[in-house]
């Protein structure tokens, strides 16, 4: 303990620069968002049973005025 805080007296605290700004590699993250999960194409039961609810609720709203 006395010698990491004589080597912080005598050689000083150095800071890490700081990371540049966060890359967009345009990936997609979540499942929700992916155009296989949202249309119910990878063969998932509930995601087809999602898919089909969507779609109804996409309906309703392209039919309202």
């Amino acid at each position: 303990m006395a010698d990491d805080f004589q080597d912080i007296l005598e050689n000083g605290i150095s800071f890490k620069k700081a990371s540049g700004p966060k890359k967009d590699d345009g990936k997609v993250k979540t499942k929700a968002k992916k155009k296989k999960y949202i249309t119910g194409a990878h063969g998932s039961g509930s995601a087809r049973q999602k898919a089909k609810y969507r779609q109804q609720r996409a309906n309703r709203k392209s039919q309202k005025h």
